[in-house]
């Protein structure tokens, strides 16, 4: 199990998505993510993959996992690994152009 952390920009847009009934789907779609995230970062149905072009503040390798699938402006999950051990670092939450 992975402990998870937000930054402070993607604990603003996940908690946009929480307040914003609009947004309700989304929202879940993501919290669903995080809980992934914490149990296995490689599971099949996040299709992650590094993201080449953004490195974490320390040079990490971030990571791109998938929200949604098949809908237009499908959210995404960017993360890495760390600070520590067995810990992930969610840098943004947004949807795909």
């Amino acid at each position: 199990m992975f402990e998870i952390f937000l930054t402070e920009h993607a604990r603003k847009q996940f908690n946009n998505l929480k307040t914003d009934k609009g947004l309700l789907k989304r929202y879940k779609a993501v919290k669903k993510t995080i809980q992934y995230l914490s149990k296995n970062p490689r599971h099949p149905s996040l299709n992650t993959h590094e993201f080449t072009t953004l490195k974490g503040i320390g040079g990490e390798k971030v990571f791109e996992a998938y929200a949604e699938q098949s809908t237009p402006v499908a959210y995404r999950i960017f993360w890495h690994y760390g600070p520590s051990k067995n810990q992930i670092t969610i840098i943004a939450i947004t949807s795909h152009p």
